[in-house]
């Protein structure tokens, strides 16, 4: 199937693939007047006298907007808010199918970072949480720190920490059949934008001692002025061997390679010189930084890739969400580290022991299964490290 023409006439067809359903009858007198007017007005009164009614006496509770300024849209770069819209209703039909959240679609038109976080502030007491998208670097970084102090909901990039999420419940899989453990680990990462600087973040938190990133001018290293602060930053606590150079240096001996880059930027070669037992995942969409097949010839031992027709896709739709949906259900403030490594873990003991294979180190992303546990294990994290309010 050619899904590119196939897509385009079905959205024709569809005109939109969300819509917005009342969960009332209003079929007579007696009931418009206690959705509307005049019995409405008790619940906006009770709302007035404490705000943190909303959460119960609306929907509120339930409904996200999902936030883009259209500049880095699913790997077509900066389209513009209108032309990003079609990935935002994507987004949001896969919340609500897998995590039954009500999404809404929002796309600013603005590069702003003043006016994009002023906007969000504004909006943000209709929504029990905020999920980012498509937004570029390095603006994305400041607009979610921003947003995370200074809101009471939890806000979450699912470029950077979706993907961090669903990379790290790859690899702790893919460690137990190689063998290896996450300190041993010499961990090279292709690609420095929000993708890339999540994942190595993320990975230093979990136990990863040696990351080393490169961007498309080579190894990242610190001291370098040409570094933007946000690349300044990850590099003081990356690259600690203070290697330099490109990618061919810095994939010599590296246990795992983790690919948010370019298509076709790795070589067999490259693979090749990695260490034994060596883990590529290469998501490069559309076309990865190696083929599968051609990173297995080179002796790696587990590939992953951002394909849905290859084993093990490294998605985001087995995270964010179950990851929403946990925190929506607990009134969480914000998504801490501990909700984010309860996710992976969820998500990765969605394969048994005894499922566990070179081809299948995740669940699919339409198992029900893994949305479930992420929505549990989210929820039983926010309690315990007190970001939960119900």
């Amino acid at each position: 199937m050619n899904y590119r023409e196939e897509s385009l006439k079905l959205h024709a067809q569809w005109r939109g693939k969300i819509e917005v359903v009342p969960r009332v009858e209003v079929d007579s007198r007696e009931k418009l007047s206690l959705a509307y007017t005049p019995g409405v007005a008790e619940p906006c009164l009770a709302i007035q006298k404490d705000p943190e009614q909303s959460f119960l006496l609306t929907r509120r509770w339930n409904t996200v907007p999902v936030i883009t300024d259209g500049t880095a849209v699913l790997g077509l770069g900066d389209i513009g808010p209108e032309a990003g819209m079609p990935v935002m209703e994507g987004k949001c039909a896969l919340f609500k199918a897998f995590g039954d959240v009500d999404a809404i679609p929002l796309c600013i038109r603005s590069k702003d970072t003043d006016e994009i976080v002023h906007t969000i502030k504004l909006l943000a007491g209709s929504f029990g949480g905020i999920n980012l998208e498509d937004i570029s670097a390095p603006r994305c970084f400041e607009i979610e720190r921003r947003l995370i102090e200074e809101l009471d909901i939890p806000v979450f990039h699912d470029d950077q920490h979706g993907t961090a999420v669903v990379t790290a419940a790859a690899l702790f899989n893919a460690l137990k059949l190689v063998k290896k453990n996450m300190e041993e680990l010499r961990v090279v990462i292709n690609g420095a934008g929000a993708a890339g600087i999540a994942i190595a973040r993320y990975l230093l938190r979990l136990g990863v001692k040696d990351v080393v990133i490169c961007d498309s001018k080579g190894i990242i290293c610190e001291g370098d002025p040409a570094l933007n602060p946000v690349k300044q930053q990850i590099a003081s606590v990356t690259n600690r061997g203070h290697l330099k150079g490109g990618l061919v240096c810095a994939m010599q001996g590296a246990d795992v390679f983790i690919g948010v880059s370019v298509a076709n930027c790795v070589t067999k070669e490259m693979v090749c010189s990695m260490a034994e037992r060596a883990i590529v995942f290469t998501c490069a969409n559309p076309t990865p930084e190696i083929a599968r097949e051609d990173a297995l010839a080179a002796g790696a031992a587990v590939v992953g890739t951002g394909s849905s027709e290859k084993p093990n896709q490294i998605n985001n739709v087995l995270v964010f969400p179950g990851l929403f949906r946990g925190a929506l259900d607990v009134r969480a403030r914000k998504i801490t580290f501990e909700m984010m490594r309860a996710a992976s873990l969820a998500i990765a003991g969605c394969v048994s022991d005894t499922e566990l294979t070179a081809d299948y180190i995740l669940p699919y992303a339409f198992d029900k299964r893994a949305h479930d546990a992420v929505a549990s294990a989210v929820a039983e994290a926010a309690r315990a490290c007190g970001s939960a309010r119900a």
